[in-house]
C-alpha cells in the first residue's frame, strides 16, 4: 500500500481527508496522513518553513507528499516560490498552476505532489442547495435565495471570489447561524460526495487524479 501525506492547512481541511478521502483512497491502495502544518495557529506560514515540512516528510522511504492550503491566505509575506510573476496572471486556475509548478521545482523531487485550493475549501461546499437542505436546519440558514444564488452563478465553485467580504468562507458565516467551519464543512462535504464535488471543481479534481496515479 502507497502512503500519502496530505499536510493541512488547519482542522477543516484535516477532517475533509478523514471524512471525504480516506476511504476513497483506501480503496486504491493509498493510505493517506493528515498531519497539520507545523507551526501554525491554523493557518498559512511562511514557504520555507512548510518548505522545510515537506522535505522531512520526502525524507521517509517510499512516500507521497502533497498540500491541501488555500490561495486566499497566502500574501506576499510568505514568500512562496514566484509568487510576485504569478501575480500578472489574470486567469485563476492558470495562476494556481504556474505557483505549483514553482513549488515544484523549488522542492525537486517527483513524490511532491504540489497544490494550492483556489480559493480556499469552503468554495467546495457551494456543490448543490440539496446539502445545505437535508443538513442544516431551516432556521439556521439565514438567506436561502442568495445561497440558491451563488450556486447557481458559479458552475465552478472553486471561482467564487477571495475578497475580504466574499470569499466562501465569509459567505457561510453571513448565510449560516453559528457557522462552524470544522463542523460544517465535514457535514456538507460528506453530504456533497467527493465526486460531486470533482464534477464541478476542474483544478481539485486534477489533484485527486494526480494522487490517485501516484507511482514510485
Amino acid at each position: 500500500m502507497k502512503r500519502l501525506i496530505i499536510i493541512c492547512e488547519g482542522e477543516t481541511e484535516q477532517e475533509f481527508c478523514k471524512d471525504v478521502l480516506y476511504q476513497h483512497f483506501q480503496n486504491k491502495d493509498i493510505y493517506i496522513e493528515t498531519p497539520l502544518i507545523k507551526k501554525s495557529l491554523g493557518g498559512i506560514v511562511p514557504w520555507e518553513q512548510i518548505k522545510n515540512q515537506i522535505l522531512l516528510h520526502l525524507n521517509e522511504k517510499e512516500v507521497f507528499v502533497t498540500l491541501l492550503i488555500d490561495f486566499y491566505g497566502i500574501k506576499d509575506y510568505h514568500r512562496f516560490p514566484k509568487w510576485d510573476e504569478s501575480k500578472g496572471i489574470a486567469d485563476k486556475i492558470q495562476k494556481m498552476i504556474f505557483l505549483e509548478q514553482a513549488m515544484k521545482e523549488d522542492i525537486s523531487n517527483h513524490r511532491f505532489i504540489a497544490y494550492i485550493q483556489l480559493h480556499e475549501f469552503e468554495g467546495l461546499l457551494f456543490n448543490n442547495i440539496a446539502a445545505f437542505k437535508n443538513n442544516i436546519p431551516q432556521n439556521e440558514i439565514t438567506d436561502l435565495t442568495t445561497l440558491e444564488d451563488t450556486i447557481n452563478l458559479n458552475p465552478n465553485p472553486e471561482l467564487i471570489n477571495d475578497g475580504p467580504t466574499t470569499a466562501p468562507s465569509k459567505r457561510l458565516e453571513r448565510l449560516i447561524k453559528g457557522y462552524n467551519k470544522v463542523v460544517y464543512g465535514a457535514i456538507l462535504a460528506t453530504a456533497i460526495g467527493l465526486q460531486n464535488i470533482r464534477n464541478k471543481a476542474v483544478h481539485f479534481n486534477d489533484w485527486i487524479t494526480q494522487l490517485e496515479n501516484i507511482q514510485e
